[in-house]
């Protein structure tokens, strides 16, 4: 794969991330199932592993009030694992905090699915 190829990868998850903040790319159910594997699981920045229908109920709730702010990401890098699945890490400002993400995803039938994703409080 090419720098390029890399780069433009990153440039579409850049769009996406933070996860499920970005509501542009759905707020329902169906749209959370179509986003996520459907073996997705996430450790949150508390370090509990959260399963997939968990999230998703939990989002289902989130969604129901205005984003609590912008949600600011910066230093994101890509790295290429395997064919069609991607390593995404960057960092997340958010109010009295700032955490450091991982996202796989993974390329399917022409559109992104999240595999994993974790948040882990920076020092």
């Amino acid at each position: 794969m090419s720098d390029f190829d890399l780069e433009t990868i990153l440039g579409e998850h850049r769009q996406r991330e933070p996860i499920f903040h970005q509501r542009v790319f759905g707020t329902s159910r169906d749209d959370l199932e179509a986003m996520t594997e459907e073996d997705f699981f996430e450790i949150g920045a508390s370090g509990r592993i959260y399963r997939r229908d968990f999230v998703i109920a939990n989002l289902l709730e989130r969604y129901k009030q205005p984003e609590s702010h912008d949600w600011p990401c910066r230093d994101f890098s890509a790295r290429r694992l395997a064919e069609d699945l991607y390593l995404l890490n960057y960092s997340l400002d958010e109010p009295g905090r700032t955490t450091l993400r991982t996202t796989i995803w993974q390329s399917s039938g022409g559109s992104w699915k999240i595999v994993f994703h974790q948040g882990t409080i920076a020092g």
